[in-house]
């Protein structure tokens, strides 16, 4: 996928082998930087990598 592929919170949750719900919330918190189009949030694959990377670093470098 490349980095700016949409990934819907249904794709993340199987990805990452977490709850649906877990995944809405980073999103309504902004943990998770995601876009709402209508009533459906989409992810870039980028905000997937980089929400990642500073969860495995605890948000260092």
């Amino acid at each position: 996928m490349g980095e700016d592929d949409l990934l819907t919170p249904a794709q993340i949750a199987e990805r990452l082998q977490v709850n649906e719900i877990t995944v809405h919330r980073w999103l309504r918190s902004g943990e998770l930087r995601g876009i709402k189009i209508g009533r459906i949030w989409r992810v870039k694959e980028g905000d997937l990598e980089a929400f990642l990377e500073q969860r495995t670093t605890g948000g260092k470098g």
